[in-house]
């Protein structure tokens, strides 16, 4: 069996966000970076499926030199070895193209991503990546097994959940329940020092999207209380100053 797993790099989710050049960059300065929680998952179920059976776990990002820190994370956690496409990570097509690129000459059986990002929550990257290759989707799966060659997957639905079964090569994507995250021991650190971590020239394609401006959320405004007698004045608010119906 042999696995991709797409590995963002994001912000963690206790930085505060401040941007630089007149508010069209982000400002990295001060920033922790880890891999994206929704990604950890993916790595650590694939990383359960092959330990047994046997097989490679190549982890691939679209990130630029900065990012190799927190790759080296993914390989301590035991990943096989890792693809670092040199490239600033624009939009989800861009990075999906990318990724499809690689795949492309890797003879992979599966990909495995996270849902999505927790920095742009675009969702994009897993649908992007398996209508590049033609491959099949199991999108938010939270339960994941393999058997030979048929992969079958639990996600929740309306109303209820799905069971899904399709043969390799499959593009899934992780959501939270599928598993527990690994934490890299000392071994895995000392390890992942000497595994590969390839870096290749982006695909010159689908790089559509700039940046104008960013703007950060208002602040939040005080809290008025209201006596929980007074249903009037709370409806006055609610319709007359917040415009709410």
């Amino acid at each position: 069996m042999k696995i991709l797993v797409c590995v963002s790099v994001v912000p963690d989710t206790t930085t505060k966000i401040t941007f630089t050049d007149g508010n069209t960059q982000f400002n990295k300065t001060g920033v922790q970076f880890i891999i994206n929680p929704y990604d950890e998952l993916a790595l650590t179920r694939a990383l359960d499926i092959t330990e047994p059976i046997g097989g490679t776990v190549t982890v691939i990002t679209v990130g630029e030199a900065d990012t190799e820190p927190v790759i080296r994370k993914a390989l301590a956690m035991g990943a096989t070895d890792a693809i670092r496409v040199d490239a600033n990570p624009s939009d989800g097509m861009y990075v999906a193209a990318q990724i499809a690129e690689q795949a492309k000459s890797g003879e992979y059986d599966m990909i495995l991503t996270g849902r999505e990002s927790i920095d742009y929550n675009g969702g994009q990257v897993q649908g992007l990546i398996a209508e590049m290759l033609n491959w099949p989707l199991i999108n938010v799966a939270m339960e994941l097994d393999v058997t030979d060659k048929k992969v079958t997957a639990v996600r929740d639905i309306d109303g209820g959940r799905e069971t899904i079964s399709v043969n390799t090569p499959v593009v899934v994507s992780a959501q939270k329940d599928l598993c527990e995250p690994r934490i890299p021991n000392m071994r895995g650190i000392m390890m992942a020092r000497s595994k590969p971590l390839n870096v290749v020239s982006a695909e010159d394609k689908y790089n559509y999207t700039s940046v104008n401006k960013y703007d950060l959320p208002p602040a939040k405004s005080g809290v008025k209380m209201i006596d929980a007698a007074n249903a009037e004045e709370l409806i006055d608010l609610l319709h007359n100053t917040e415009k709410l119906f």
